[in-house]
């Protein structure tokens, strides 16, 4: 079963940056459309970003902030995430759909991982 394990977060002031990883191993992630998602406490869990063969997607209070890349050579995706704001505090885990249909609203993940927190404050 794919395993997914994220790291990468942590404190960081308003306007700072941090990179996200989300590695596998045992299985190739090319194979597999990558969804970043997150959330605070109280909140619903929001789709960040998502990464396919066929697409990427960014939600609109990310777009210009947040790029996702996939690195094939160390199987990991990652979500570089700029200009930082309170409202990014949240805990950030990416997930995984098999097989790579593309990133859409309906997709359905199949694996998840256990999270990172994300902190952006002064």
């Amino acid at each position: 079963q794919l395993q997914l394990v994220e790291s990468g977060g942590g404190l960081v002031q308003p306007g700072g940056s941090l990179r996200l990883s989300c590695a596998a191993s045992k299985f190739s992630l090319d194979d597999y459309a990558i969804g970043w998602f997150r959330q605070a406490p109280g909140k619903e869990r929001e789709g960040v970003s998502c990464i396919s063969s066929r697409n990427t997607y960014y939600a609109d209070s990310v777009k210009g902030r947040f790029a996702i890349s996939r690195d094939g050579a160390k199987n990991t995706i990652y979500l570089q995430m700029n200009n930082l704001k309170p409202e990014d505090t949240a805990l950030y885990y990416c997930a995984a759909d098999y097989p790579d249909r593309g990133c859409s609203p309906s997709t359905i993940f199949d694996y998840y991982g256990q999270g990172t927190q994300v902190t952006v404050s002064s």
